[in-house]
């Protein structure tokens, strides 16, 4: 079974989070994943963590995890990856293990992030993690509807 996990920012208002869940409402009625659910990045529930430990305990063993995210930045490419298990770089958690695990406690990260949340991936599942949108000509025509009052 294949999941989606779309992962927002968050934030203190409730329009992040608004806008990645009816984003991931239109992404199920288009039937292409099994599984379809969002985690929040910050400041919001469900969590990165809660939102994968849901996907698995739905059965998925195939999980696309996709930042809804216009630009590459620190979330997409260190704390999301920590979250994760797959960040290759200083992990600036204790307790972290590159594969699936996460410590509890971060080194005097003080910023409301979910990345030291305990993470455990069983084995026979998979995590494949995509980048943000980018420049995409699809977002260059949104802008370009948005300055005509579309």
């Amino acid at each position: 079974m294949e999941a989606l996990v779309l992962v927002g920012h968050g934030s203190r208002l409730p329009h992040s989070k608004s806008v990645v869940n009816e984003v991931a409402e239109k992404i199920k009625l288009r039937e292409d994943y099994d599984i379809v659910e969002v985690g929040m990045m910050e400041f919001n529930e469900p969590t990165i963590p809660q939102a994968i430990r849901k996907v698995i305990d739905m059965g998925a063993k195939k999980i696309i995890v996709t930042p809804v995210f216009l630009a590459p930045g620190n979330h997409t490419e260190r704390d999301i990856p920590k979250i994760l298990g797959i960040y290759k770089g200083d992990n600036g958690c204790s307790g972290h293990h590159h594969h699936h695990e996460h410590g509890h406690e971060c080194d005097g990260h003080h910023h409301h992030h979910h990345h030291c949340e305990e993470l455990e991936i069983p084995s026979d599942v998979e995590i494949i993690y995509r980048k943000p949108m980018g420049a995409d000509d699809r977002i260059v025509d949104i802008v370009l509807d948005r300055t005509k009052g579309l």
